[in-house]
């Protein structure tokens, strides 16, 4: 077994578990007005469902407003009734083939459900990379068993495991305190 090669999968892995997070991050509405709070909304062109920035050009002209340019302008009413369906909160004016949506500000309410949200995503992180590190501990049972590693190197490999796991851990409380911090501010 060699543990450098695996060491290199292990934090691919938690690295993977941790560009989830920020992509779900991405998509909480945070007050300001952001391209990738309309990316993971997919709208119904051409018999399929498509990603909204492959039917229009999609801009931030101003802090709390996004635009959409659609390219066709048969699907300008799909676009709309897709932003409305988001369960975003969102309301798109349409002028033509550009499609307006102000973002409305956050109340409290709305903050502190958008920051437990935020915190499932956190938790839900840190079980993923406390899975790798658990399938990590299987592997060196079985290579100890099998005698492809002494006991001393299990408990060294162990350890690094751990001090990994307990890095990643770390970011993912980092990255959760920056969007709580981003989330509640008015």
């Amino acid at each position: 077994m060699n543990f450098e090669e695996e060491k290199i999968s292990i934090q691919r892995r938690m690295e993977g578990a941790i560009e989830v997070l920020l992509r779900e991050f991405s998509g909480l509405r945070t007050g300001r007005a952001s391209i990738s709070l309309l990316e993971p909304i997919t709208i119904d062109a051409y018999g399929q469902q498509v990603p909204m920035n492959q039917v229009g050009t999609i801009s931030v002209p101003e802090p709390r407003m996004l635009s959409i340019q659609v390219w066709d302008k048969s699907l300008t009413v799909n676009v709309e009734k897709a932003i409305r369906d988001s369960n975003l909160g969102l309301n798109p004016n349409s002028e033509g083939q550009t499609i307006r949506v102000p973002i409305p500000p956050l109340n409290e309410e709305r903050r502190l459900e958008i920051t437990k949200i935020a915190g499932k995503y956190a938790e839900e992180t840190k079980i993923a990379i406390r899975n790798v590190r658990r399938s990590v501990k299987d592997e060196l049972k079985k290579a100890e068993k099998l005698g492809d590693i002494s006991q001393d190197a299990h408990r060294d490999y162990d350890a690094e495991a751990q001090k990994l796991t307990d890095n990643f851990i770390k970011k993912v409380e980092d990255v959760f305190t920056n969007k709580e911090q981003e989330i509640m501010q008015v």
